[in-house]
C-alpha cells in the first residue's frame, strides 16, 4: 500500500501573530520543518502544499518534499487540500495522508501505524483516549470529493458523506491533538 503525505501549510496563521510556520521549536527546527521531516521519516513522498509565490527553501523545507501551490490558499483550508489533492494526479498512491503543518508533535511511529492501515476505499481517523485528531487518510476513492472542497471547513464534508467508509485507529500518541495556534501553543 502506497500512502502520499500532503502538508498543508498555506494559511494566515491570524491567531499567531506572525507567521507560526517559522517559529522554533525547543530542539531547534521549526514548526514547519519538524512537521514535513516526521513525514519525511515514513511516507516516500511528501508534498507541501504553500501560498502563491512560496519557495521551500525560504522556508528551511528540506529538498526531499516537492512543493504545492494554491491559488486560492486566503480563501480557505478547504481550497489548499483540493489544491494539494489535484496535483496527485501523477501519484500512484492509493491514499493520502492529509497533515497539518502546525503539527510537529506527531510521532513518526504514529505516522507509521496509520499509513499501514490505509486502503484505497477507506478513510482512516487517528483517536487519541477517546479524541480525534490528524492526520487523517483518504484512500484514493475520496480524491474526486477531496478535489472539490471550498472554504474554510477542510474534508470534514467528505467524512460526514462517507460514515461508513471511516475506520478509527486507536493510537499512543497525544501529538495527534496538537497544534500551534498561539504562540502559548508552543509551550504547552
Amino acid at each position: 500500500m502506497t500512502v502520499v503525505a500532503l502538508v498543508l501549510a498555506a494559511g494566515r496563521s491570524a491567531r499567531f501573530g506572525g507567521d507560526k510556520r517559522r517559529a522554533v521549536l525547543a530542539q531547534g527546527s521549526s514548526v514547519l520543518v519538524q512537521s514535513v521531516e516526521h513525514a519525511l521519516a515514513v511516507f516516500g513522498e511528501v508534498r507541501v502544499v504553500l501560498r502563491p509565490g512560496e519557495v521551500a527553501q525560504d522556508l528551511g523545507l528540506p529538498a526531499a518534499c516537492q512543493v504545492v501551490h494554491s491559488p486560492d490558499a486566503s480563501l480557505g483550508m478547504g481550497h489548499s487540500l483540493a489544491a494539494g489533492v489535484a496535483s496527485l494526479g501523477d501519484s500512484p498512491a492509493e491514499a493520502v495522508a492529509i497533515l497539518l503543518g502546525d503539527m510537529p508533535w506527531i510521532a513518526p511511529s504514529t505516522l507509521r501505524q496509520l499509513a499501514d492501515a490505509a486502503s484505497a476505499d477507506s478513510i482512516l481517523l487517528p483517536r487519541y483516549q477517546g479524541q480525534p485528531g490528524h492526520p487523517v487518510l483518504f484512500g484514493r476513492a475520496f480524491w474526486p470529493q477531496l478535489m472539490q472542497l471550498t472554504g474554510d471547513e477542510g474534508a470534514r464534508a467528505v467524512v460526514r458523506a462517507h460514515r461508513a467508509h471511516c475506520a478509527w485507529v486507536d493510537v499512543e500518541d497525544a501529538g495527534v491533538l496538537r497544534d500551534v495556534d498561539t504562540p502559548q501553543g508552543l509551550l504547552d
